[in-house]
């Protein structure tokens, strides 16, 4: 496979070069809530209820495993610049070790937690019961989606993008036809409801986990994971830790602020819930772009100031960020003036929830360039190494920002749901403007992780005599 020099030429097409089949990758990751969304929507609004209470609690475990991934990819990248492939294929061992650790885990631990999660949540009684079945069945396919992540990381880390995309196409299709399957069941195979949407996510999910962690096997990458690298090594472990925490605490910072706000919503009744879980399902599928190229600086980044070139990483990030404000405008433009055909796709006939997810997609959209800005902020810290910043800007998004104005208005003001609506684009312009100072202020660009003091000892001859041998 040719190999992927990152470190120099055109920039804007190095980031179109990866961002592009990353954002399609995105695209049909997210598809697999979308089609969920679709056909749980044709049993009504407490199905949806059902889905959308369960998927800040799943969004919120598997935040815990990005951190592993984003450390492997952040160092993979850091290392990729540097040219050193012991290192990276080290890491590479080390964090599928992790991921199947952390996710064996959190999957036991959330299905015996499914109910009285759910309670906490507020889930009504018409709600409970498939929202329960969902979330265990969800937590059931752990393993394999820790499994994808890390293989996706790393092959991002090295600057491929493409076989993931296409990995994804077709466990995308798959999920497609298995989804009324499973939902509504067929011949021999049992209507299942809410969790059959489950069973056909976690069927496709890991499919998806071997032939990727299968090809990292194959020799035929710029990675080649060996049995000897998955034997626990504490220093490189602790390394990896030290520098996905603060990521994991991002991520579980976000979901978990996704989780309150549920709550929050929960507290209007059925369709108001129905309502937000249309609209954050649009959210997080407009959302994409930013998210593709904020990977892309990541890796961009990474590899160019492992390489030295500091003053390309810079400019990658002043080009990223400009790029992503402007196409999440754009997008936000197309949103606003559709947005009551596409809640109308998502729940056909409930005109009460057609109208309420139609205004809280037009309250939002206008301001989605600015969470662009933020994303692509995100990604350059965390390309440098800088995940606790990347942290604490998460941080202070949801929990110092839109929580508070969503409680404040909702709870404060007559505009009681409203409110909620309106605390996303107030937040996105108050959290744009304080990423952008706060990069400005940073020292990211001095932060290169090559040079700490890495868990690399001298190799012995014994796995020199090992290597040469393969």
């Amino acid at each position: 496979m040719k190999k992927n020099n990152l470190t120099e030429g055109s920039i804007v097409k190095s980031i179109l070069a990866l961002a592009v089949p990353i954002v399609f990758a995105n695209i049909l990751q997210t598809a697999y809530q979308l089609i969920d969304t679709f056909w749980v929507g044709r049993l009504g609004s407490a199905a949806i209820a059902a889905v959308t209470l369960s998927f800040p609690i799943l969004f919120f475990m598997v935040s815990l495993g990005i951190g592993i991934s984003i450390a492997g990819s952040v160092l993979i990248a850091q290392y990729k610049g540097k040219g050193d492939q012991y290192i990276i294929d080290k890491i590479a061992g080390q964090a599928v070790f992790l991921m199947i650790i952390l996710s064996t885990i959190l999957s036991i631990t959330g299905y015996f937690l499914s109910a009285p999660l759910m309670r906490l949540m507020g889930a009504k009684p018409e709600v409970l019961p498939g929202a329960i079945a969902y979330l265990k069945v969800s937590f059931l396919g752990f393993t394999f989606v820790y499994g994808f992540l890390a293989f996706q990381a790393m092959l991002r880390g090295v600057g491929i993008v493409k076989t993931p995309m296409f990995i994804v196409l077709g466990t995308v299709i798959l999920n497609l036809i298995l989804d009324p399957l499973f939902i509504f069941g067929y011949g021999i195979i049992p209507a299942q409801g809410v969790a059959g949407a489950a069973v056909a996510t976690v069927f496709t999910q890991g499919l998806a986990a071997i032939a990727g962690l299968t090809m990292l096997c194959s020799k035929r990458f710029e990675i080649n994971l060996r049995l000897k690298n998955l034997r626990p090594d504490l220093k490189e472990i602790k390394r990896m830790i030290r520098l996905g925490i603060p990521s994991s605490a991002e991520q579980g910072s976000r979901g978990l602020g996704l989780a309150i706000l549920a709550i929050l919503v929960a507290t209007f009744g059925t369709e108001v819930i129905a309502s937000y879980g249309i609209g954050v399902r649009v959210l997080s599928f407009i959302i994409i772009p930013a998210v593709g190229i904020s990977m892309a600086t990541s890796t961009l980044v990474g590899q160019n100031m492992g390489a030295g070139k500091i003053k390309r990483a810079e400019k990658i990030a002043h080009i990223s960020i400009g790029l992503s404000f402007i196409s999440l405008t754009i997008a936000g433009f197309i949103l606003f003036v559709s947005a009551e055909s596409i809640s109308r796709f998502f729940i056909p006939g409930n005109e009460g929830v057609i109208r309420s997810s139609a205004l809280f997609i037009k309250i939002m959209a206008l301001t989605f360039g600015f969470m662009g800005i933020q994303e692509i902020i995100n990604g350059v810290l965390r390309g440098s190494g800088k995940t606790f910043d990347a942290m604490v800007l998460a941080i202070i998004t949801l929990w110092i920002l839109r929580f508070p104005l969503a409680y404040l208005l909702s709870k404060h003001t007559a505009l009681a749901e409203i409110g909620i609506w309106w605390a996303f684009p107030l937040s996105n312009v108050l959290a744009a403007s304080v990423s952008v100072i706060w990069l400005l202020k940073s020292n990211w660009k001095s932060k290169r992780l090559t040079e700490e003091d890495i868990l690399r000892d001298e190799i012995s001859e014994e796995t020199m005599v090992e290597d040469a041998m393969q």
